[in-house]
């Protein structure tokens, strides 16, 4: 059984050793994401290339997702590494204090514009909400606290707002300059950081174009505003992740299951790509095999829909990477097996914009009522494959391209497996009979089967895709005239 929900797993140090990194892709990575709140420039186009030549050595496409780091909302250092707060103590945060000098009374924060963003009555959560602030006073830089909820707080922990509200913009200098880094090492996605409106996912696009990149982008849901502006932030973007971490803290754990659902119903009604992110197997940094609950959360969202679950710690820093990305293949493949997950969609209200559109979502939607066996989607840019990918169907979908850079993109993309495939002919015939050949070269299907080709009537045109053809196999040679 092929897997349809793809597996994103974040390269660090416990996956830079070539052979651990050759058993992450045969354990079935489909993109690897590089963090850039980690490791230098080098290290990351370095990572990239690696991971391109392995996958290439292993007959396979990895996609390359660059995770930029966004506004550092989080406190600075303390003199001792750590301290312990004593639930009811004073403690203050103070833009003006050295970054090295936190005692357990006072400590130095990364935003120094914290202190004009919040007011008396306001909670602070620090360490994904392990440490719980009620804002007591706001005097010029020092933000007076009491401590609700205390505990160890260490270096360079994070900072939210409850509720959310915090006017840090998302991208910083250091995005800007790691932009233009990711379009040199042509990541097939960006992912921007504490998006709170689609002016910002554009304003990363803008840069990426400008830098003369070609990838997506991905809008990151980790603010409470991205919640309220979700349908803008979704359209404005091709791809959005939902970062369970800073989300949590800011609109409170109990609402994140539903609004986990709401954004991947969203997403997938708006034609766009949805990845599940966070602490999805976070034991299995230390544990060789991951909880039931874990095991419930993922299944959870690929029954839900979502395109792709990613792993970070479990994979970048963790003891056991291909036994994360083996242990989530596992889990993917059982929830894919329920019913839920392969029953056809019903969209009555379904208008289309464009030809090519019209003939995926016809495809789909054909397939998924004759019988066929797989789709065969030529293409130039992955838009055809991509809107098949949003009707659900237990149907695999083949994106056929000559473009390198449009079979990394696919990568992401639920229930599409990328195919290197070059239309040399007019005879639309003898392109039906190749396509056919290389599903049947993969085992995707044999003699007797129907499969559905999509293309256009001429090659190398984007957007081009005007036609549909059904056709059984063993009979293509003499039935895929025109």
């Amino acid at each position: 059984m092929m897997r349809r929900t793809k597996i994103i797993a974040t390269l660090g140090p416990a996956t830079d050793d070539p052979k651990a990194l050759d058993e992450l892709i045969q354990a079935g990575v489909d993109v690897v994401r590089l963090n850039f709140s980690h490791g230098s420039h080098q290290e990351h186009i370095e990572r990239a290339q690696t991971v391109r030549n392995r996958a290439r050595a292993h007959g396979r496409q990895v996609g390359v997702l660059v995770d930029l780091q966004g506004p550092k909302i989080r406190i600075d250092r303390f003199k001792s590494g750590k301290v312990i707060l004593e639930d009811g103590a004073r403690f203050v945060l103070d833009a003006a204090l050295s970054k090295e000098d936190g005692t357990n009374e006072r400590v130095g924060i990364a935003y120094k514009q914290l202190p004009e963003d919040v007011n008396r009555g306001d909670t602070l959560l620090l360490d994904d909400g392990a440490v719980v602030l009620w804002v007591e006073d706001v005097n010029g830089t020092e933000i007076e606290c009491r401590v609700v909820v205390g505990g160890e707080l260490s270096n360079n922990k994070g900072i939210n707002r409850q509720g959310g509200g915090l006017s840090a913009k998302a991208l910083t200098d250091k995005d800007r300059a790691d932009i233009k880094v990711a379009a040199e090492m042509r990541a097939d996605y960006i992912a921007v950081s504490f998006p709170r409106s689609a002016a910002d996912v554009q304003e990363a696009r803008d840069l990426l174009r400008a830098a003369g990149g070609h990838g997506g982008v991905v809008a990151k849901i980790e603010r409470a505003e991205a919640i309220t502006n979700l349908e803008e932030i979704v359209q404005a973007s091709d791809v959005v992740m939902i970062a369970r971490g800073d989300l949590g803290v800011e609109i409170g754990d109990a609402e994140l299951p539903a609004v986990q659902k709401r954004i991947i119903q969203v997403a997938r009604t708006m034609d766009r790509v949805v990845i599940t992110a966070t602490q999805m197997m976070q034991s299995m940094v230390e544990s060789p095999i991951p909880t039931r609950a874990e095991v419930f959360d993922v299944a959870n969202a690929v029954i839900d829909g979502t395109d792709a679950v990613m792993l970070s710690a479990e994979t970048a820093t963790g003891k056991y990477p291909a036994k994360a990305v083996a242990a989530m293949d596992r889990i993917c493949k059982g929830a894919e097996r329920q019913r839920s997950t392969t029953a056809p969609e019903r969209r009555a209200l379904m208008r289309f914009s464009r030809a090519d559109e019209a003939i995926a979502k016809a495809a789909i939607y054909t397939a998924n009522h004759l019988g066929v066996k797989a789709i065969a989607a030529l293409t130039e840019s992955g838009a055809t494959p991509l809107w098949m990918s949003r009707i659900s169907s237990g149907i695999p979908i083949y994106a056929l391209t000559r473009h390198v850079e449009t079979r990394r993109k696919v990568t992401i993309y639920r229930g599409v497996y990328p195919v290197s495939f070059d239309v040399t002919t007019t005879d639309h015939a003898e392109v039906n009979r190749e396509a056919i050949d290389e599903l049947m070269r993969r085992g995707a299907v044999r003699d007797g089967d129907l499969v559905i080709i999509t293309k256009g009537d001429l090659a190398g045109v984007l957007g081009g895709t005007n036609a549909m053809k059904i056709i059984r196999v063993g009979e293509h040679d003499r039935a895929s005239q025109g």
